[in-house]
């Protein structure tokens, strides 16, 4: 590879759909690499409650680049799609496919992922949850040259950080989103340092393998994941709170009239210090206090509420919900809820 060729950077197709991608997207855009394509997942129609966002379609077509949005990646019309761009890499972020070898092949070099975890832990859909949910107190990003094998690939580069003692999967992810430029552009940098001993040998040998006995699997979260089980300790329900955060979120259910409803806990805290009655069952209110309420968790553990948002209603303090709701010392909230709401 010439020192010309070196200077002006490789042609790059991005893949992806979530927001994660887009700090490392536009950092290209103002690097000596160039984006050729851009490769987006097809617009589904909304459903009642969600609306189908895609950030990398919205960004992506401010810019002015011409998107593909194929339903399946893998088939042959879009293989060639791929090769007629004449690109050397493809990055894949958040993207929602499982790339084949064929199509890793579309371009020179294959293609790279970036990953929300320090791999080979939390491997799959849903990393920086997982982290949360894991009580992990570092995770990071990671750069691997891709295979078949989901999040398998040889690491090109990582970055680590710390994971704050009440930061949400929100907070934690958009940091790691940044965290991730760096990584990336070293990863492109490296790579078309490689040059041709790369060109279309997916399993060529760069980066660092990883350690197959330290993978853990992150799998994607589901609306059911959110609702609280209250024989859980109050750390781990904590934890769930903050990975769920935007969503699914964490949902208790409250007695209400001649039923239950449904509440969104936003604000949680693990209450130190004695445990409650053993005697006390999971679920029961065990204190009320004039911010919060406290609910008694698994092991005798305890865990405040101080923001809520009832169904149907606005955000509102544990206060604010106390003096309309039936719920008193003593209350028992339903240690899980099987109402064929499915995610």
């Amino acid at each position: 590879m010439s020192a010309t060729d070196l200077q002006n950077g490789l042609s790059v197709v991005v893949m992806g759909t979530g927001g994660f991608i887009l700090p490392s997207f536009e950092a290209i855009l103002s690097s000596k690499h160039h984006i050729v394509a851009v490769v987006t997942r097809p617009t589904r129609a909304a459903g009642k409650r969600r609306s189908p966002v895609n950030p990398m379609r919205e960004t992506a077509e401010k810019v002015g680049f011409a998107l593909l949005d194929p339903p399946d990646v893998n088939a042959v019309g879009v293989q060639d799609q791929l090769r007629a761009f004449g690109a050397d890499i493809m990055l894949v972020c958040d993207y929602g496919q499982i790339l084949s070898s064929d199509t890793l092949r579309a371009t020179r070099l294959g293609g790279v992922n970036l990953h929300g975890s320090l791999l080979p832990r939390h491997r799959g859909a849903a990393p920086v949850q997982w982290a949360i949910l894991s009580g992990d107190t570092q995770t990071g990003v990671s750069v691997i040259h891709m295979t078949p094998k989901l999040d398998a690939g040889n690491i090109l580069a990582s970055r680590s950080t710390m994971i704050g003692e009440k930061e949400t999967s929100a907070e934690l992810e958009a940091r790691l989103a940044i965290l991730g430029v760096e990584a990336v552009l070293e990863s492109l940098d490296n790579l078309q340092g490689a040059g041709g001993s790369l060109e279309n040998n997916i399993h060529a040998t760069v980066g660092q393998a990883q350690d197959e006995s330290k993978a853990t699997k992150a799998p994607r979260i589901a609306k059911h994941d959110g609702f609280v089980h209250w024989e859980m300790t109050a750390i781990d329900i904590d934890r769930r709170r903050r990975a769920f955060v935007p969503w699914p979120r964490l949902t208790a259910f409250v007695p209400h009239m001649n039923g239950i409803r449904r509440l969104v806990c936003l604000e949680t805290e693990v209450v130190e210090g004695q445990s409650i009655d053993a005697n006390m069952p999971p679920g029961m209110i065990a204190e009320i206090n004039a911010d919060s309420f406290i609910v008694a968790c698994g092991g005798g553990s305890r865990l405040a509420i101080r923001q809520v948002i009832p169904e149907g209603r606005r955000v509102m303090s544990a206060a604010d919900f106390l003096r309309g709701s039936s719920v008193r010392v003593g209350s028992q909230l339903p240690v899980s809820v099987d109402n064929g709401d499915t995610p």
